[in-house]
Order: C-alpha cells, then structure tokens, then sequence
C-alpha cells in the first residue's frame, strides 16, 4: 500500500537553526518503500513557532509489493475502463475529420464530462490538432490527454497537516457515498507513521455508522468519541476538546449523510462547524466532501451544495471504478476554474478510490488521471 511518510525534526542547534518556510508542511504520496525525493510531513510544531520543513529519507529500492505508485497506476486504468472504454473507441478509425469529433464529444458527455468541459475539451483540441498538425487518430488522443490532464490540474493539491495540533477534519457528504469507509483508510495511513488520531463519531443517530467506525478506530488502534444518540456538535467539542488534552495529531469528525435538498438537516453540518470552532479556534481546519463517482453530474450538484453550506477545503472522490461516469471530474475541474478566476480558492481533489483495498486510495494527479482514462 501507498504511505504518507512521515519523520520527526530534529531540534535546532545554536550552530544550524531551522529556517521557517514560507508554506506549511504537506503530506504527500510515497511509493511503498518510497523511490524518489518528495515533501513529506513534518512534525507538529512546537507552540508560537512556525512549521519545519523536513528533507525525505530514501530508502533502499525494494521490489514492488503490489502496493506501490506503479501498481496503482495499472488499478486506475483497470477502474476507469468503463469511463474510458468509449472515448478511447473514438480513436480507432484513421481519419481526423467531423465525424471524430463528434464521437468524441458523444462520447464525452456520456462520460458526464458536461457540456461545459466538453466544449472547453474539444475546442482545445481542434486548436492544438491545428497547431500541431497532427494527422494521426491516436496523435489525436496523445493531444485530448494533454488537454485533459492540463483542465483537471486545478484539482491537484495535497492535504496539509501540522500547522494546527491538532489539525480537526470534518468529513461531510450524502449517505452510501463512502464517509466511514474513507475515514477508517485515512486513519490507517496515518496511524501507520505513529500520527495520532482521534476519532469523532458524529452520526449519532444510525447505529451502523458508529460501530462501523468504531471496528476502524479498534483496527488502526486509535481512540473515538462516540454517543449513543447524544448531539452531533456536542460530540465534536468534546472530541476536539479530548485531541487537544491527549496531545493528538489529527482529530477527524464523520458526520451523518445529508442530501443537500434537505436543508434543515444541511443546517445540521453547520451547527457542527461551529461546535468545532468554538472547541478550537479556526476549527475545522479541512472541510473534506467525500462523493460517489457513480452519480456523475449529480456529484458536481453536491459539491456546489456542500460548499455553499460549508466552505469546502477539499474532495475525495470513491468508488471510480463501478461507474461509467468518471468524466465528472472534468465537470468538477471546470466549476474549480471557474472559482478561482473569480477570485475564489480551489477545492482540490485529495484522494481518489476505485476499489474496497487500503491501497485503493489514492492522491489525485491530473496526468496519472487523464492517461489511466484514455489507455
């Protein structure tokens, strides 16, 4: 499986003090053993002082395990094979004409592109075919995964901790979409690099939802809050209260599912982001909507809600490979783009899923993306 890797800073020394970077310190993929030099997370720092950055160890290269970036790569293609199965189709005439295109564009907004992304898409293409001159159906898609990869780049951005001890996580989004299942993955990775986290189970009201991730909490060995039946908001103070005592790394918060037609219970989410602030001032730190690729442009109508309601942070997007509608992430991208021209900040994708496995999620790079899709 894929880690985040983390390793503690050493103190300063009068001799060589610790210079203070202009960003925060992020955690980033690694390879299962790590292959290459990549920033990592540092240490929480100590309080009144800024976060260090630390350099990556690089271990010995040890065969891939199944686990590993390059394994990933092969699940990705094999999850997007329904999305991609008809564009790449698009590409297996000899001729670069009309009719090309208007497969593709079929194709495309079968995908649940939209209609948007796909004019944008196509009208790049045609510009970059033109310049180019490009004469072959398959320098044709060498071009689209270009285009592609380059519209979904504002979704690309890592997922920051350290800043904040502890950094609180609120995880929000519509039943069945994959919240707990999320959360247990998350908790893992961190787990696994001595993070420590705190759990919050704020969907008090189903059952299921506490025990399931109660088993997480048992499995990774880290601590929840939980209640039977008790308030949602009160559960996340008193979490954020408990991870701030203990001395934890991270506190994450799942939070009921909530159709984002349904406002009072929207207004639910938000009464819980204010708990967590007054528990901890700027809390929560990341606000991470976690959508179902299977319900395409709906999954865009819940990103628009849930962050009109919240003020989202970030995206993971799961279940990629039972779906034949993967293109919304261009949809998604487009919306991005579109908020940050005005002025807005992006919301990036952090994790993407197409499998049940612990290493079947995945950080988001738009070009791993576009070339998994169309291949």
């Amino acid at each position: 499986m894929f880690s985040f890797f983390r390793r503690k800073a050493a103190p300063p020394t009068p001799e060589a003090p610790v210079s203070t970077p202009a960003s925060p310190p992020v955690i980033a993929p690694l390879t299962s053993p790590p292959v290459s030099s990549t920033p990592i997370a540092a240490a929480p720092p100590p309080p009144g002082s800024a976060p260090a950055t630390v350099p990556t160890a690089t271990p010995p290269a040890a065969p891939d395990d199944g686990g590993g970036r390059t394994s990933w790569l092969g699940r990705l293609r094999k999850g997007l094979q329904r999305t991609g199965a008809s564009i790449a189709q698009v590409f297996t005439g000899t001729q670069i004409d009309d009719a090309l295109y208007e497969e593709l564009e079929a194709a495309l907004l079968m995908a649940d592109a939209g209609v948007g992304a796909t004019q944008h898409l196509l009208n790049e293409l045609k510009r970059r075919v033109k310049d180019t001159r490009c004469s072959d159906p398959q320098g044709v898609k060498t071009l689209l995964g270009d285009v592609l990869a380059e519209l979904l780049t504002p979704l690309q951005g890592s997922l920051t901790l350290g800043r904040h001890q502890p950094t609180v996580i609120m995880i929000a989004g519509v039943n069945g979409a994959g919240k707990t299942t999320s959360i247990g993955k998350l908790t893992r990775h961190l787990a696994n690099l001595d993070c420590k986290v705190l759990l919050a189970a704020a969907d008090t009201f189903r059952a299921a939802a506490r025990e399931q991730l109660s088993v997480w909490a048992d499995r990774n060995r880290v601590e929840i809050v939980s209640q039977e039946g008790g308030d949602p908001a009160a559960v996340c103070f008193d979490a954020v209260s408990a991870g701030k005592a203990r001395g934890c790394d991270v506190v994450i918060a799942d939070t009921a599912g909530r159709l984002a037609t349904q406002l009072h219970l929207m207004e639910e989410l938000r009464k819980i982001q204010r708990s967590l602030g007054r528990a901890m001032e700027g809390a929560p730190h990341e606000v991470i909507l976690v959508v179902d690729g299977n319900t395409g442009q709906n999954a865009l109508a819940q990103v628009k809600a849930f962050d009109s309601t919240l003020g989202l942070t970030g995206l993971v997007v799961t279940k990629l490979d039972g779906t034949a509608k993967g293109g919304v992430l261009a949809a998604i991208a487009l919306w991005v783009r579109e908020r940050m021209a005005a002025g807005k900040p992006a919301v990036p994708v952090y994790f993407i899923g197409v499998g049940e496995k612990l290493e079947d999620l995945q950080t988001f790079d738009p070009r791993e993306f576009a070339q998994a899709l169309l291949n």
